[in-house]
């Protein structure tokens, strides 16, 4: 059986606000187990408890009930903190520091020597696309160059667990990559990764196992391929030079026209697909592609939010 690396048994917070001291559920008692070198998404609707759950994790809030542990130790060990990297999703820095500066300190905070902070640096900057801004205040970076620097401080420690709370916010689809490529090659070197995300398609393509959390209570917990399924939907056909004769003779409708000229067909399934395509071929047209269309992680989410939602409003009648 694999370590676990994170492990909480009916964790629980309840935020108290205002005069009246109202009361509000964050987190209702979390179940959860992580495992060592896996990508574990967490994902929900805003306001549904994953900045709670990773906040409550990596001791930056106390929980209301409830236990956890992280790398075997109860939650806000101080020694644990050393072999962890940490990315929230509105990160504040101290711009007047360059991003050598800003890396050094926080190497510093985890007992790194100069030395080891100076090669870890060395490597990280080129890592994240950053070694042109070495020198450069973070006053002066963007939000996509934040979020890169904010990366290889993370990084920094050579930390067993990684947590990444939306690390794609204000990344461009190269800044994307570079984040998924990191990611993936983390889980290569055995690290831990947690990821938050609202950008579904990236989870899907990295994660080997997802939590769905909604109203502060997890719902599901299940490998990616669980999720979406292997079944295809539909399959979509795009052709070059088909004809108005051809398409009525395909029988699958105009379909979709590209500034091209080219036509993206719909199809129920394989085997129409591969009818249409010989049918085409005959006829004429040039095949440009055949992409089978199989259930998201972002149609299934959209689809157990609308389910939880509607059983939420019933309840309630």
């Amino acid at each position: 059986m694999p370590d676990v690396v994170i492990r909480t048994k009916g964790l629980r917070k309840v935020y108290v606000s205002g005069f009246l001291r109202h009361k509000f559920v964050g987190l209702h008692g979390l179940d959860l187990e992580i495992f060592r070198g896996e990508i574990f998404g967490y994902i929900g609707p805003n306001g549904s408890g994953k900045t709670t759950t990773i906040k409550l994790l990596m001791g930056l809030n106390f929980p209301s009930g409830g236990e956890g542990e992280v790398l075997g130790k109860p939650i806000g060990d101080n020694a644990v903190r050393r072999h962890l990297g940490y990315l929230p999703e509105r990160p504040y820095f101290y711009d007047y520091l360059t991003a050598y500066e800003f890396l050094h300190f926080y190497g510093s905070l985890h007992g790194m020597t100069k030395g080891e902070r100076n090669r870890k640096i060395d490597e990280l900057l080129p890592l994240v696309h950053m070694e042109r801004a070495r020198d450069v205040q973070l006053r002066k970076f963007s939000k996509g160059m934040l979020q890169r620097v904010g990366l290889a401080q993370a990084l920094i420690n050579d930390p067993q667990l990684v947590v990444f709370d939306e690390p794609s916010s204000g990344l461009d689809p190269m800044g994307r990559m570079l984040i998924r490529d990191t990611i993936l090659r983390l889980r290569d070197q055995g690290t831990t990764v947690m990821l938050s995300s609202h950008i579904l398609s990236d989870v899907e393509s990295i994660c080997d196992r997802v939590g769905i959390i909604a109203g502060g209570k997890l719902q599901r917990v299940a490998a990616v391929s669980e999720l979406v399924g292997a079944d295809v939907e539909s399959v979509e056909i795009t052709l070059e030079g088909a004809t108005e004769a051809l398409l009525a003779e395909l029988g699958a409708g105009d379909g979709h026209l590209h500034a091209s000229g080219r036509r993206t067909l719909t199809v129920p399934d394989e085997d129409s697909a591969q009818h249409l395509v010989r049918k085409a071929l005959d006829g004429g047209a040039k095949l440009v592609s055949v992409v089978p269309r199989r259930e998201s992680l972002e149609s299934m989410f959209v689809d157990e939010m609308t389910a939880i939602d509607k059983s939420s409003r019933e309840a309630k009648r």
